[in-house]
Formats: C-alpha cells, sequence, structure tokens
C-alpha cells in the first residue's frame, strides 16, 4: 500500500471513528486539513476572515453529517465538495462587496506566499511580482466554479474525478469547465507570452 493511499485509508478510519462518537478523532482530522482547507477558501475569496469562517463552516457541516458518513469516496473529495459550494455560495451572495485584495499576497497564516529569487536582479524581481499580479487577477476575474476548478487542479493538484466530485458535476464537465478557465486565461495573458 502506497503513503498516499494509507493516508486516505487513515482519513475515512478517523471519520468512521467520529461516527462512533470519538471526538479526538474529528480534532486529529482538523488539524491536518484545516490550514490546506483555509488557504483553498482564501484563494476562492480572497478575504483571510471570510476564508477562516468559511473553513470553521465547513468542518461543523462535516462534524454534522458524521452520522451519515459513508466513505464512498476520499474523505479531501467530500471536504472540498462542501468548501467549493460554500465558496461559490459566499461569492455569489457578494459579488458586489468581494475584497480587491490580490489571491496571493498572504496566506491565511499571514505569511508571504511569493518567496522571492535571490538570483533575479530587483528590476527582474519587480517585472515577475508584476506577471505574478496579473496572472493572479486574471484567475480572480473568472467565473466562481472555473476558478474552483483551476484551484483544485492547479494548487491542490486535484485529479479530474476527484474535481468531479468536490464540484458535484461530472469528469467532462471539469474538463470543460477547465477548459474554458483555460482559454480565458490564455486570451487575457496572451501579451505575456
Amino acid at each position: 500500500m502506497t503513503a498516499a493511499a494509507a493516508c486516505i485509508e487513515r482519513d475515512a478510519d478517523l471519520m468512521l471513528r467520529v461516527r462512533e462518537g470519538d471526538d479526538v478523532s474529528f480534532a486529529l482530522l482538523l488539524e491536518k486539513h484545516r490550514r490546506p482547507l483555509i488557504h483553498f477558501l482564501y484563494r476562492m475569496v480572497q478575504n483571510q476572515a471570510v476564508s477562516e469562517e468559511l473553513a470553521q463552516e465547513v468542518f461543523l457541516r462535516v462534524y454534522k453529517a458524521r452520522l451519515s458518513y459513508e466513505p464512498t469516496a476520499k474523505f479531501t473529495t467530500w471536504l472540498f465538495r462542501i468548501a467549493s459550494h460554500l465558496a461559490i455560495n459566499w461569492l455569489r451572495d457578494r459579488r458586489n462587496e468581494r475584497s480587491q485584495d490580490s489571491l496571493d499576497q498572504t496566506n491565511p497564516d499571514g505569511m508571504q506566499v511569493q518567496v522571492a529569487d535571490t538570483s533575479l536582479t530587483r528590476e527582474e524581481e519587480l517585472i515577475r511580482q508584476a506577471r505574478l499580479a496579473e496572472v493572479r487577477r486574471a484567475i480572480e476575474t473568472l467565473p466562481p466554479k472555473q476558478r474552483a476548478a483551476v484551484m483544485m487542479h492547479k494548487y491542490q493538484e486535484m485529479g479530474y474525478a476527484q474535481i468531479a466530485k468536490a464540484l458535484n458535476c461530472s469528469e467532462s464537465a471539469v474538463k470543460s469547465l477547465l477548459f474554458r478557465a483555460y482559454e480565458t486565461l490564455r486570451a487575457r495573458l496572451a501579451h505575456m507570452v
């Protein structure tokens, strides 16, 4: 058994223990998945406080659904499905109130995400940062479901099947979402090539 498969089984086992009333197992799942979940949500909603609130809501929903949990898919797929739906709903409900902060200026822990390449000159670094900021802005303009698919595909390294389960759609719909998103990004960023 690979380490990844063991990790997947461990998450499902922990959730099954939570279903049986083991709160320590829930704390372990929370500790393990909290940061990646907040980071994903932050990239979706571009607001630190909101990403933390949404993460709390995700784990609250996981806990409330514990009695009906069945390990039919990876635990993370289920977790990110809940997170995606909450983030998309929040974006839809607050479309005009969205923060204008950049996607990667800081991560949920307040640490700078982009690490400067010390081999670059200051001018090269400024150009690189400007390009990254432009890519982030282009991603921010994508429709929420396309943005979620791109974030899961590129940043969470999820496969089509896992993204499909998380977004509650077919794999072909995920491929279509990603195709449209990448085509839009290519068109918006063509001048950078």
